[in-house]
């Protein structure tokens, strides 16, 4: 069976007094969650919320990493450094960083490699724009972002990815995919992995949906066959509404 999972990217948001607020009321609360449940605070944050959550079921991934091991990169972050704080999962291809720091499937596909190579859990995102959608070609772009950074992977590595698709004209804009269009292009990745590894790999799989999942339409989204739960944005930094949606497993 595959694992459920229900991640909170934060973004730039919550300092420590936040971030200490935040955990320690999701802690109190997360009692009855079915999924895996993991929250990818800022950098600044990562050792506060590894101390806060060490008695607890809930993980913490980092929101980025530079794809070199070290050297001359002013304010970037390393796989090593996050490690050190205790922290072996992160977000690897957020739209955001492909949008706004122009981050290519070179770099991507880099990331990805030196990721598993220290061992972490990689979160990768990938998605098509509004004009992909309207001109169908979602299907082609998508296939096309998973290809070029993930299929020269060897098959053992995949136990180490999660993937979340993230359609960019649904993250913070208030429209989400309908869960039949989620079912439709969940079923089409699956698919993907599965004619280039084979079945072990693909029904294994866990792929996540990302993108403007509320609690009034969570359960919807996650109850479709091929969507295994979500990376959240905006609800992630409200407790009650992030485990409502936690809870929609």
């Amino acid at each position: 069976m595959r694992t459920k999972i229900v991640a909170g990217n934060w973004k730039m948001n919550n300092d420590s007094l936040a971030t200490s607020a935040l955990l320690q009321e999701l802690k109190r609360m997360n009692q009855i969650s079915k999924a895996r449940m993991i929250v990818a605070p800022a950098y600044t944050q990562l050792a506060q919320a590894v101390n806060l959550l060490k008695d607890s079921s809930i993980e913490v991934a980092a929101q980025n990493m530079n794809a070199e091991v070290s050297g001359a990169f002013t304010g970037e972050v390393s796989a090593s450094m996050i490690k050190g704080v205790g922290v072996s999962i992160v977000i690897i291809g957020h739209s955001e960083r492909r949008s706004l720091y122009s981050e290519t499937d070179k770099v991507l596909t880099e990331k990805v490699a030196l990721a598993l190579h220290e061992n972490m859990e990689v979160i990768f995102c990938f998605g098509e724009e509004l004009s992909h959608r309207k001109s169908g070609q979602h299907f082609e772009v998508v296939s096309h972002q998973l290809k070029t950074a993930l299929f020269d992977l060897d098959a053992s590595l995949w136990k180490k990815i999660i993937l979340a698709y993230e359609p960019v004209w649904a993250i913070g804009t208030g429209e989400t995919a309908s869960p039949k269009q989620a079912q439709e292009i969940h079923a089409h990745i699956r698919s993907l992995i599965h004619q280039k590894f084979g079945e072990s790999v693909s029904s294994s799989l866990s792929i996540l949906y990302g993108g403007s999942v509320k609690p009034n339409n969570a359960k919807e989204i996650f109850s479709q066959p091929d969507v295994d739960g979500g990376l959240i944005g905006g609800a992630s930094l409200n407790a009650n509404e992030f485990m409502a949606i936690v809870n929609a497993i």
